[in-house]
């Protein structure tokens, strides 16, 4: 071989090493890090970056995610407007969702149109709360707006950014369609309740996953505007506002159970999110002699959940609330996992005390009508991420949530068995 060919492949070989050794454009743009209420952004922005250089696997977690978002491509928008009859009091544009186990005596007429009075079925759910009201699409906008919003952040596909805008603004921008920033018609019986307090708990449970995509849109999403960014602010201000002052507010607020907690969870993001950073540290703080000291057993049992038919799925869903109320501390310097209370209450030891049901290693010894132990996945992985030795070495031994494990790319707890009611 003369030295001209030689020297030509050479060359070649050396530019096909420069070539795989030189990330993408995308992986070259340095990812901001997003503002985020409950996900550690520092940590999403760590992810990106591992991503770009082929982290095997975030690699196979992000095909889960975008698995997620790319089934949300071709679904909703959705809007408040669309139920076949508006909430009590006739406004199209207010939430309405109805307690599950109650049911009409008597066939629906003209001047009857709910089939009134309404007697309760313990247990036994009513059709019409997911195709009479809001509460399975609402649940649609929150879900589809975390997936698709992540899966852009770490993949800067296009169409994820302008999906997840679309329903935001369909629900809650768009005057034809937006939702008022309230709940007064949350978990409505028919002829008996235009609303009840305890209905927050439909937006508390997973609001914040709307307020963290929020901030990872606000990175630099294409699509994203201005006038957007500034529309969703107004509405969290003032869903916020009537949080705090509504009556329906001050009730959950004083509720000793997974309802007070997820209500603080709520109110703390919300404040973070919307520049009050003074509310949701005082927030974190008061939890503590608030919520842990009396929801929290010493041997780190749950007693107001222990009492449910469900009381795995409850004591696993509280400590959702209390694991995201502790990340939001940590954005504004409180460690609610160092807190011990009088008897040493703590969410260590409640992360504990789930351990050996959690790994499969004993039974729950309480009443549980349908057990999954994945339920546990993610406050397990919480409490090993805040350095607990024994929940580190459960993580192996968690069962692996339907859809796979998404906590390297989305660390914040979900509630991974939701049940209807």
């Amino acid at each position: 071989m003369s030295g001209r060919p030689r020297v030509a492949l050479i060359m070649a070989a050396v530019a096909a090493l420069a070539a795989m050794a030189v990330p993408s454009a995308s992986a070259r743009a340095v990812p901001k890090t997003p503002d985020t209420a409950v996900l550690d952004g520092a940590r999403l922005q760590e992810a990106r970056t591992r991503l770009d250089h082929g982290d095997p696997r975030l690699r196979a977690a992000l095909e889960k995610l975008t698995a997620r978002a790319d089934a949300w491509l071709g679904q909703g928008p959705w809007t408040v407007v669309d139920k076949p009859r508006p909430a009590p009091g006739g406004d199209v544009h207010d939430y309405l969702s109805q307690a599950p186990y109650w049911w009409p005596t008597r066939t629906p007429t003209a001047d009857n149109p709910w089939g009134c009075p309404y007697v309760q079925r313990d247990g036994q759910r009513n059709p019409e709360v997911d195709s009479g009201t809001d509460r399975q699409d609402v649940e649609k906008v929150f879900d589809s707006t975390y997936d698709l919003s992540l899966a852009w952040y770490y993949t800067g596909r296009r169409e994820y950014a302008e999906k997840a805008g679309q329903v935001l603004r369909t629900w809650f921008l768009d005057p034809a369609t937006r939702m008022n920033p309230s709940l007064n018609h949350a978990q409505f019986i028919p002829c008996k309740y235009d609303g009840r307090a305890i209905g927050i708990i439909d937006f508390s449970q997973s609001y914040t996953s709307v307020v963290d995509a929020l901030a990872v849109l606000a990175t630099g999403a294409p699509g994203w505007t201005a006038a957007d960014r500034t529309g969703m602010a107004r509405w969290n201000s003032d869903f916020l506002g009537w949080l705090k002052n509504s009556d329906f507010g001050r009730q959950e607020g004083a509720a000793g159970n997974n309802h007070g907690t997820f209500y603080d969870m709520q109110l703390a993001a919300l404040a973070y999110a919307t520049g009050d950073k003074a509310l949701a540290r005082r927030t974190v703080l008061d939890a503590r002699a608030r919520r842990i000291d009396p929801q929290i057993a010493a041997d780190g049992s749950q007693p107001q959940e222990l009492a449910r038919t469900r009381s795995w799925h409850y004591s696993t869903f509280d400590l959702v609330a209390y694991t995201r109320l502790a990340a939001i501390g940590r954005h504004v310097g409180v460690n609610l996992w160092a807190y011990r209370g009088p008897d040493g209450q703590s969410l260590f030891k409640a992360l504990d005390y789930l351990l050996p049901a959690a790994t499969g290693a004993a039974a729950w010894p309480h009443p549980e009508l349908e057990l999954h132990r994945y339920a546990a996945s993610d406050v397990v992985h919480a409490a090993a991420d805040a350095g607990d030795e024994a929940a580190k070495k459960a993580v192996p031994k968690l069962e692996t949530p339907p859809g796979g494990d998404l906590w390297p790319l989305r660390p914040a707890a979900e509630q991974l068995d939701s049940i209807a009611g």
